[in-house]
């Protein structure tokens, strides 16, 4: 009889293990599925967590609960605009229904003129002013969209990128400098930054302010006329270096060990690729002949690109 309790004891034991086991493995992919924020095809203001700052974001028009979570891709405006003027420009809502990814468009921390500048520490913004310990975290910001958006069900993290244009270019590249742990890969437009500019040497990257902790897959965009961030280097105090210096900078972060190659992708577009890097982490830069300072960017071939990676997670 008492043997016979045991056993019974066990079994129902070996039950409630079994059901502990199976919860705990499917929990994740229940919150996966869970994913309410906006409408398939719909751009809509969200809101982060407790941080106080709201952001638009922009859902596939293929979306559904039971296809969640979704690749993101956080897109950045440039100095002085908002989330809501880049996403029109950039045109990438169509790209993400067509593709099937989220697009979070937030606006940056600091107030200028009728929009925002983000804060990259160290580096004025286009009214000239360095940010300071008062300015608003945009670093810490951006990591709670990413968090936030994942926690919601939203969001694969371990499929997260970040593409912007000019000031959002640079601060695209600052996010893959020190969001390198929760980002699989950039994309800056017109403003492909690999650090601030050395001050010994200000024609090169100051090794010092840009250290990932993992390889970063980077593809730029930018057009050859370029005057305001222009590919040959000069212009602002936060600019200074070339484009091929900060592609150079992100091959050696990236331990690419293949001499680059140059080819042109169509009658107006060339591109430099540097590959053979740890991780498969290639760098590509993308220039458009005639092009001036706008989003001159390929959304497909961006895409195609930021696609290949995915982070750990």
């Amino acid at each position: 009889m008492t043997k016979m309790i045991e056993r019974m004891l066990m079994h129902k034991l070996l039950i409630a293990l079994c059901a502990l086991v199976l919860t705990s493995v499917t929990a994740p992919f229940a919150l996966a599925q869970s994913c309410r924020l906006g409408t398939p095809g719909q751009s809509v203001e969200v809101a982060i967590a407790d941080t106080g700052r709201p952001m638009l974001m922009h859902r596939p028009a293929l979306s559904d609960e039971a296809r969640t979570p979704l690749p993101l891709v956080v897109l950045l405006h440039g100095s002085g605009s908002t989330g809501k003027a880049m996403l029109a420009e950039s045109g990438l809502a169509r790209t993400a229904d067509a593709h099937g990814f989220i697009v979070a468009a937030p606006d940056a921390g600091i107030p200028a003129g009728k929009g925002f500048v983000w804060n990259i520490p160290g580096v004025p913004t286009i009214t000239g002013k360095v940010p300071g310990p008062k300015d608003a975290d945009d670093v810490a910001y951006l990591r709670n969209v990413i968090s936030d958006l994942v926690a919601k069900g939203c969001v694969d993290p371990t499929r997260v990128y970040v593409t912007g244009m000019s000031g959002g270019g640079r601060m695209t590249s600052w996010l893959g400098c020190v969001l390198a742990d929760r980002i699989a890969a950039i994309a800056p437009v017109v403003g492909l930054r690999a650090g601030n500019p050395w001050k010994k040497d200000p024609a090169r990257p100051d090794p010092a302010s840009c250290t990932p902790s993992k390889p970063m897959p980077v593809i730029a965009f930018a057009g050859d006329k370029d005057t305001v961030n222009p590919i040959t280097g000069g212009g602002a105090g936060y600019w200074h270096y070339s484009m091929h210096a900060a592609e150079q900078r992100w091959a050696q972060l990236n331990h690419c060990t293949h001499p680059p190659t140059t080819r042109w992708v169509s009658a107006t577009t060339y591109e430099e690729r540097y590959t053979g890097c740890r991780d498969d982490s290639d760098v590509v830069g993308r220039i458009m002949i005639g092009k001036g300072h706008g989003w001159d960017a390929d959304n497909d071939a961006m895409w195609a690109f930021l696609s290949r990676y995915r982070r750990a997670s």
